[in-house]
């Protein structure tokens, strides 16, 4: 097995771009570097993007104890999940509280409004998805 730590020429990983001009030869996987994800903050959130397109979104969220982060109004027309990898958090949509632990996931349906609060005693790892992108 070799490696390859190419970005397979499908641009600025973290925005990501369209493959459907690619023929299915053409396609590769596509390595992104932590270094290399649009970094961002929601509140007391750090937040990691990898990939961005009209597909879909999926980054990180890290939370040291006892930090919230701000509210997200919800995606119009998108599905999100989150993945709690390490850490024990609470996710509110303003009206209900559901706690994670590492190994539960969150679906949040289109336009619901949530935040992620950690209400463990180690720093909380998230990863997150959401489709349609855009």
């Amino acid at each position: 097995m070799t490696t390859d730590d190419s970005h397979g020429g499908y641009g600025s990983p973290a925005r990501g771009s369209s493959h459907s001009s690619k023929s299915p030869s053409d396609r590769r996987p596509t390595v992104v570097r932590e270094m290399e994800a649009r970094s961002f903050v929601e509140g007391a959130e750090q937040c990691r993007e990898y990939l961005r397109n009209a597909v879909m979104w999926c980054g990180t969220s890290t939370l040291s104890p006892g930090v919230r982060g701000d509210v997200d109004p919800g995606h119009a027309s998108s599905t999100e999940i989150f993945y709690c990898c390490r850490g024990h958090v609470v996710m509110s949509d303003g009206r209900h509280s559901y706690e994670l632990s590492a190994g539960d996931a969150l679906v949040v349906p289109e336009g619901v409004p949530h935040a992620i609060e950690n209400i463990g005693d180690v720093t909380a790892h998230l990863v997150w998805a959401g489709a349609p992108g855009g």
